[in-house]
């Protein structure tokens, strides 16, 4: 491979002095996306099936610390985005961190920091299509319905809608999101008043009574707190789509910092709020992984159809995760596909300047899901859940490399660092690492099927390996043609 293709820096430095997007993946783009839609894109990207559904099971298992592991979790993640939000404010970008690992890591960094994307989407993709299955068969209007169908008229619809317009896209995760943020905020509400009054809750008198009375803060101890980690992760995984979306929006320098920085105090009030109030109106015990916790509680004070409103939000919020997801992916593979490290096709836009070849690939392996469905239905969403934990540690990975070397180019003096910073260089990057990787560890702690992913990461090390040596020629040419097109005329 040529120096030129290596030295991306040089590229960037090379494109801007000419003019053009640092990144070629970066031109062609619509900037249809308001302040609104980015806002709630963040919102919607910290607000998912995690919290609605997931907490449940994790309050069964960890007990009222369950809000201590959201809080360090969500710390982490918001040190994840900020770093993020300051990269997008040097250089939006549609490519986001894939185009930031190019310029900071090299196409190799850039081509594994993809392609981990891609896995992440794409399984959690799967396993959003298998929720939206399985939430639909709640009602007997669908039991007769094979999950398999269910699944591909999912997959069918947030397709067209993605292929449409980024506008649409930007529309139908504002109302998602509205969607999600009332029914949490009716919630605590509810939640309030009954911890005010003193109403029973399912023969408990809310308060810190349930916790102190059912084995405290640590009712398990402190290793099943530290056990929800690795899933607690997954809860707040697409936080990292502000800086895809900011490459598609008018006025990056004002809308990101402010989604951003909204992102930490949304964290605080919505999870570890919420998890706090569910402590104190039941105790932990009473919760389970097969029901929403939300709808635990509801049900325990007789309100009417509970379970049908809080699965609809479920489901809205699963459609809402498959919608983010066919977005990010048609934008990240369109700037490898530029760059040679993806296949052809997925550089592709139509007419609404939408990239659908990369979405549509994405489907692709969507589709398979439906197959995986059919084959083994009641297995399908738990697979897949696993492998995509290894796709979102590896992107929060890569981004926090790529803001160090940015931070060290910097005080170098080589690029200039914007007002909005990620304090406390290079130790922040540093502490995050290391946590996203213990938390990755500590799959190995579950024998059924954390242990069963950990092994995977060899197989995807030697896929990503032959992957390169099978493109890395093209690479190399594309990266020497961009060097020319953006050299100065010597004559």
């Amino acid at each position: 491979m040529s120096n030129k293709a290596v030295e991306p820096a040089q590229t960037a430095a090379h494109a801007r002095a000419a003019g053009s997007p640092a990144d070629a993946g970066d031109a062609g783009y619509s900037k249809d996306l308001k302040a609104r839609h980015v806002n709630m894109i963040a919102i919607g990207g910290a607000i998912g099936t995690g919290l609605l559904l997931g907490a449940g099971g994790r309050l069964h298992n960890a007990g009222p610390a369950l809000a201590l592991a959201y809080l360090v979790c969500g710390v982490f993640a918001f040190f994840v985005v900020r770093a993020l939000g300051e990269l997008v404010l040097y250089r939006p970008s549609s490519g986001s961190f894939v185009s930031y690992a190019r310029e900071f890591l090299g196409e190799k960094g850039a081509y594994v920091a993809g392609w981990m994307y891609f896995l992440n989407w794409s399984t959690t993709g799967i396993a959003d299509i298998t929720a939206i299955a399985l939430y639909t068969h709640y009602w007997s209007l669908f039991t007769s319905i094979p999950q398999w169908v269910l699944a591909l008229i999912a997959l069918a619809v947030v397709l067209t809608v993605n292929l449409i317009s980024v506008k649409i896209f930007g529309e139908m995760e504002f109302w998602f999101a509205i969607i999600k943020v009332a029914t949490i905020v009716g919630f605590m509400l509810i939640g309030i008043f009954l911890l005010a009054t003193q109403h029973k809750v399912g023969g408990h008198t809310p308060g810190t009574s349930v916790i102190t009375g059912n084995g405290g803060v640590f009712p398990h101890g402190v290793m099943p707190v530290v056990l929800v980690m690795q899933g607690v992760i997954f809860a707040y995984a697409a936080l990292e789509l502000v800086g895809v979306a900011a490459g598609e929006t008018a006025e990056p320098e004002k809308v990101v910092p402010r989604a951003v920085n909204s992102i930490m105090w949304r964290v605080g009030l919505f999870y570890v709020g919420s998890v706090v109030l569910l402590a104190l109106l039941l105790p932990g015990s009473v919760y389970s992984a097969d029901e929403s916790p939300f709808v635990t509680v509801l049900s325990k004070i007789g309100v009417p159809a509970a379970g049908d409103v809080m699965n609809l939000v479920v489901l809205t919020a699963a459609m809402s995760s498959l919608n983010s997801g066919l977005y990010s992916t048609g934008r990240i593979l369109r700037s490898m596909a530029m760059a040679g490290s993806a296949p052809k096709f997925t550089a592709r836009m139509n007419r609404s300047q939408v990239p659908y070849g990369g979405i549509l690939l994405t489907c692709a392996v969507c589709v398979l899901g439906v197959g995986l469905n059919y084959l083994m239905p009641s297995q399908a969403f738990e697979i897949v859940l696993n492998v995509a934990s290894l796709g979102i540690i590896s992107t929060w990975v890569i981004i926090m490399l790529c803001h160090m070397l940015f931070v060290r180019r910097a005080r170098a003096g080589l690029v200039t660092r914007p007002h909005f910073k990620l304090k406390f260089s290079p130790v922040t990057e540093i502490a995050t690492i290391v946590f996203l990787l213990v938390c990755l560890g500590m799959m190995g702690n579950d024998p059924e099927v954390g242990r069963k992913t950990l092994l995977l990461i060899p197989v995807l090390a030697v896929m990503l390996v032959a992957g390169w040596f099978a493109v890395r020629k093209r690479v190399s040419r594309n990266a020497e043609e961009e060097l020319n097109r953006m050299s100065p005329d010597p004559k």
